[in-house]
């Protein structure tokens, strides 16, 4: 038995699943997971001593890849000097500044722990701050586990939600209304109904959580003044696109102002830190100044910021961003032109150093067109690449990632990897 498999049999008598977080448990593919025990530049290593040439990169976090060195030094100069305070400390006002700095729709920003943290903080923050109750948010967007968040679409275009997961009350569902990512019109429809009722939109602007879907031209713009129109708080979630896809986020390449916004993943470097931020008159509503109670023991934990603060000056560099979104380009064209040359329907998308790969025609704009790629062939695919050292994204349903650390070598393996692995699974 491989150590992998051990170590999940006995993982899975105590803890539900064998596992932290549900897709780890390859419940999607099929299958055992692989358990890690270190990580070096874009490889990482399983329990049974297999390297694998890394496309999850932690789901997002580690953009200059695993144990990048001076990540590790920052972390371990400011660890020597303790791990936890619970007090404010100068590596907290370090990461405000360079936040507010590099997106300029933020003014002013509180740090968190962790993605969900940062949105249900924010949906509470829109809240208080309009006296209003009910959000809209999109059909396929994730926005952590909260109980407002954790709710998809009824039936027809324009729908009240229905509870997601279990343990969310109805009543709490009822005050979350869900419409289809990328329909205008089914938008202006939901405006026009309960426009005035609405406290905040809460949206992927680049949605990473259905795979990768990009708004179509002139969406986020549309919503931005919709929102305007009614007084209504617009939170970009660029928890998993923030500093990803570009230095500025997904609201500089399309030059959309959101009034709050949350981030997390790459702000930490593989730490747990996360934020969320925005226009002063909203974030003044926070206590201890105003209403709108939101703490934490560890939020702004230095060793973390630490790493978070080095993954991100390391991003500052000329052209990094450019030739991140280069890699990222070549490996995934590369890997839908192999599948499309072996008889297999595959499309790709990309932007700075996150990707979507479908096994179907063409592009998805929303959640029930990417429901119609080949879950079969990607499955069968996952495992063939795995075999050849290649760890993707367990689920047809995740973006994926490329981290700086990718080289040219790794990058034409992966292609040769995927040519093998296409040929495996034509027979």
């Amino acid at each position: 038995m491989s150590r992998n498999q051990e170590l999940f049999d006995r993982s899975q008598h105590l803890i539900p699943g064998g596992v932290n977080s549900p897709v780890r448990a390859f419940g999607a593919v099929g299958g055992t997971p692989r358990f890690f025990q270190r990580g070096e530049g874009p490889k990482v290593f399983d329990a049974d001593g297999k390297g694998y040439i890394d496309y999850v990169c932690s789901w997002g976090p580690l953009l200059h890849g695993h144990a990048h060195p001076e990540v590790l030094a920052a972390v371990h100069g400011t660890m020597k000097n303790g791990l936890s305070f619970g007090a404010p400390t100068g590596l907290e006002l370090e990461m405000a500044e360079l936040l507010c700095s590099l997106m300029p729709s933020i003014e002013q920003v509180r740090l968190v722990s962790s993605g969900t943290e940062a949105t249900m903080s924010a949906i509470r923050l829109a809240r208080g701050f309009t006296g209003r109750s009910r959000i809209l948010k999109f059909d396929g967007c994730y926005h952590g586990h909260g109980d407002a968040l954790l709710v998809k679409a009824g039936s027809g275009a324009l729908t009240f939600g229905q509870p997601s997961s279990g343990g969310v009350p109805a009543e709490v569902a009822a005050l979350t209304s869900v419409v289809p990512y990328n329909d205008l019109d089914a938008l202006k429809e939901a405006f026009a109904s309960y426009g005035n009722e609405l406290a905040a939109v809460i949206v992927e602007p680049i949605a990473g959580n259905m795979n990768f879907v990009l708004p179509l031209p002139g969406y986020l713009q549309a919503l931005r003044t919709l929102c305007s129109e009614h007084s209504v708080v617009l939170i970009f979630d660029e928890v998993m696109t923030g500093f990803r896809v570009a230095l500025g986020g997904v609201q500089s390449l399309y030059g959309v102002k959101p009034d709050l916004t949350t981030l997390g993943k790459v702000i930490g470097g593989g730490l747990p830190v996360a934020a969320f931020g925005g226009r002063r008159d909203i974030m003044a509503c926070l206590a201890p100044l105003g209403p709108v109670y939101q703490a934490g023991t560890l939020s702004g934990n230095p060793v973390a910021l630490s790493a978070g603060l080095a993954t991100l000056r390391l991003a500052m560099a000329e052209g990094f961003h450019e030739a991140l979104g280069d890699k990222t380009r070549e490996v995934t064209e590369g890997i839908a032109a192999r599948g499309n040359a072996a008889g297999f329907p595959m499309c790709a998308v990309s932007v700075g150093g996150m990707f979507g790969l479908y096994f179907r025609a063409s592009l998805p704009n929303n959640l029930v067109e990417v429901m119609e790629s080949d879950r079969d062939t990607f499955n069968r695919f996952f495992h063939a690449m795995l075999n050849e050292g290649i760890y993707l994204a367990p689920s047809a349903f995740e973006a994926g990632f490329v981290s700086a650390a990718h080289s040219s070598s790794d990058i034409l393996n992966t292609l040769d990897a995927a040519e093998r692995a296409f040929k495996a699974i034509q027979q």
